[in-house]
C-alpha cells in the first residue's frame, strides 16, 4: 500500500498551492482530483468547440506574495495590468461607469461623494488586509500565538482613532442599501457600487447582515478589491500552479475520487490515517488535507458517527445554498452595447437597488427572477484564445438563482432562464441574438452535481459575520485543522474564504508546517 505525508483531495487552486508549500517543504504529496482536469471553479472549460469560458470567475485577485513564492511567472503565469472598469449600463444609454478612484455619468455631488466613499473603505480595508495571509486566532484559546494575533487586530483597531473606530464599527454592519443611500444619488451607482458587496451571496441590498463587511473583505485582499484579467485567462494560473506543484515533486492523480476518509480510534482519540477512492483503493498518509467544501468533508467523507453531535450539527447548519447561474455565450462577432464604444470592462445590468431586491425576493422562495440582475464580460477580448479567430465569449454571472429552486429544475425552467436572460441583454446590446451560435447555462445545482460543490456555493459557504474569520467553518477548525486528528482543510470553506486568491490552502501549509 502507497504511504504518503500529506493526501489532499481536491486540486482546486488552494489544493495546488498548499501542495506546492508541503512539497518544497521536504514533504511526499499526493494531490487526488474526481474529474478528469486540474484546477476545479478556477479553470476554463469547452462549452462549444472552439470556444471555452471560465467555469466560475474569470477575474482575477490573486495573491502576488504567493505568486512570487512559488515563482508563478517561470511557469507561465504573469499578473496583468488590465484593470476592468465597471459600468452600470442604462436603458437610456445613460451609462455609469466606475474606475478605481473616480466615477463618471453621475452628478457633481455623487463625483464627490465617490472620492469619499473610496477613501472610507480603503481606509477601513486596510485594517484587514495583514490577517488574510495567517491563520485567524481560535475563541477562548491560550496559546500566546493566538493571544498576539487578537492584540494585534484589536491595536489595529484602535490605533484608526476614536472617531474612526466608532465609525468602523457602525458601517461594516449596515445593509448595503443604508451605505448607498447615505453616499450618493444616482440609483445606477447605488447598484453598481453594491455588486461586489452581494455577488455570490444569499444576500439583498436591504439584508439585515453584514454585506459591507463582505465588501470590506474583498477591498482587503489583492489590489485592493479591484478585479483584473490574468495575461492567457484564468487558465495561466491553474496551467502554472499545476507546472509548479508537479516540478516540486507533487503526484497529481485525476478521475480519482475519493469517496472516504479512514478515522481510525486511538485510546483518547480519533486521526485520519488514509483515504478510499472510488476505485476502491486505500491509500496511507500521515495527514490528510480537504480542498472540498467542509459540508462534502465531515458528513459525507468522514461520516457522522465520527463527530460529536454538537459539531455535526454546526456543520450541517452552514449555509451553502449558492445562487449565482453562469450563462456562456459563443458569438460570431464582438457584441456592440448602445452607448458603449466597446464591450470592454465589467458589464452591469441592475438599474436600482429595488430590481436587485425584487430579484431575491423570488430566489428566497425558490424561483429564478423574472428580470434577472447580472454581469458579464467578455473574456475573448482580453484572451482571444478563448474563442475562433475573429469570434467572442460572453460570460455572465446572474444572481439570483436558487440551487434548490421549488419543485427541482427541469430542461423547461433552464430554457426559460436563459431565455430571460438572454433579453435582459438584448435590451442594452439589440443584435446580439442574430450573434449567438450557442448559450450554455449552469445553474448552481448544475456546479453542485457536477463539481462535487455541496449548495453550488462559490465561496464553500456564505461569508456572513458567523461564517467569517474565527468562525469559518466552525470555531473548533477555524485555523485548518480540525477535531480529528491528522485531518486539516485548505478549501475556500476556511478563513479568508472564496475568491481566487489562494490564501486558504497558503495559510492551511503553514499552519501544518509549524
Amino acid at each position: 500500500m502507497k504511504k504518503y505525508n500529506t493526501i489532499i483531495i481536491g486540486s482546486g487552486h488552494n489544493g495546488l498551492v498548499c501542495a506546492s508549500y508541503l512539497a518544497k517543504a521536504g514533504q511526499k504529496v499526493l494531490i487526488l482530483e474526481a474529474s478528469e482536469n486540474y484546477g476545479g471553479l478556477a479553470r476554463s472549460r469547452t462549452f462549444f468547440p472552439g470556444y471555452k469560458a471560465n467555469t466560475a470567475s474569470a477575474l482575477n485577485h490573486f495573491s502576488e506574495k504567493i505568486s512570487s513564492d512559488l515563482n508563478l511567472s517561470s511557469f507561465g503565469f504573469n499578473h496583468s495590468n488590465t484593470y476592468l472598469d465597471n459600468i452600470g449600463l442604462h436603458i437610456d444609454q445613460n451609462h455609469v461607469l466606475v474606475k478605481k478612484d473616480e466615477v463618471q455619468g453621475v452628478g457633481e455631488k455623487d463625483i464627490q461623494s465617490y472620492k469619499n466613499y473610496v477613501a472610507l473603505l480603503k481606509k477601513f480595508s486596510e485594517r484587514l488586509k495583514p490577517f488574510w495571509t495567517k491563520s485567524i486566532p481560535r475563541l477562548s484559546n491560550e496559546n500566546f500565538k493566538d493571544m498576539m494575533t487578537f492584540l494585534q487586530i484589536g491595536l489595529r483597531l484602535r490605533m484608526m482613532g476614536k472617531e474612526d473606530m466608532r465609525e468602523f464599527l457602525r458601517v461594516f454592519s449596515l445593509p448595503t442599501r443604508d451605505l448607498m443611500d447615505e453616499f450618493f444619488e444616482s440609483p445606477l451607482l447605488k447598484a453598481t457600487l453594491s455588486w461586489d458587496a452581494l455577488i455570490g451571496s444569499s444576500q439583498a441590498p436591504r439584508s439585515p447582515n453584514n454585506s459591507i463587511l463582505t465588501m470590506l473583505y474583498r477591498m482587503s485582499g489583492m489590489h485592493n478589491g479591484h478585479f483584473y484579467i490574468p495575461e492567457g485567462g484564468m487558465d495561466s494560473l491553474v496551467n502554472a500552479l499545476v507546472k509548479c506543484a508537479t516540478t516540486s515533486g507533487v503526484e497529481l492523480q485525476s478521475n480519482t475520487k475519493v469517496k472516504q476518509i479512514i478515522i481510525d480510534k486511538g485510546e483518547d482519540k480519533l486521526r485520519a490515517s488514509a483515504i478510499v477512492t472510488d476505485k476502491d483503493e486505500q491509500i496511507s498518509a500521515d495527514r490528510i488535507i480537504s480542498a472540498v467544501d467542509p459540508k462534502q468533508t465531515f458528513i459525507s467523507l468522514v461520516g457522522t458517527k465520527y463527530l460529536e453531535i454538537e459539531f455535526s450539527n454546526r456543520i450541517n447548519r452552514l449555509r451553502s445554498h449558492g445562487y449565482v447561474a453562469k450563462l456562456n455565450l459563443a458569438l460570431s462577432d464582438e457584441p456592440s452595447f448602445s452607448g458603449l464604444k466597446s464591450a470592454h470592462g465589467r458589464l452591469i445590468i441592475a438599474s436600482d437597488m429595488d430590481k436587485i431586491e425584487f430579484a431575491w425576493d423570488d430566489a428566497k422562495y425558490g424561483q429564478f427572477s423574472q428580470e434577472p440582475v447580472l454581469e458579464m464580460i467578455v473574456p475573448s477580448l482580453y484572451s482571444p484564445s478563448l474563442a475562433p479567430e475573429g469570434k467572442h465569449v460572453l460570460s455572465a454571472n446572474v444572481m439570483y438563482v436558487p440551487c434548490h429552486k421549488e419543485n427541482g429544475w427541469s430542461e423547461t425552467d433552464k430554457s426559460d432562464l436563459k431565455e430571460k436572460i438572454i433579453n435582459q441583454i438584448a435590451l442594452y446590446a439589440p443584435s446580439i441574438k442574430g450573434q449567438i451560435l450557442h448559450a450554455e447555462l449552469m445553474t448552481p445545482k448544475d456546479l453542485e452535481s457536477e463539481y462535487n460543490l455541496t449548495g453550488g456555493h462559490w465561496h464553500h459557504g456564505e461569508l456572513a459575520l458567523d461564517q467569517m474569520l474565527m468562525m469559518r467553518p466552525t470555531y473548533e477548525a477555524a485555523q485548518y485543522r480540525t477535531p480529528i486528528d491528522g485531518l486539516f482543510l485548505c478549501s475556500a470553506g476556511c478563513h479568508p474564504g472564496g475568491g481566487l486568491m489562494g490564501a486558504a490552502g497558503f495559510n492551511a501549509s503553514q499552519e501544518i508546517l509549524k
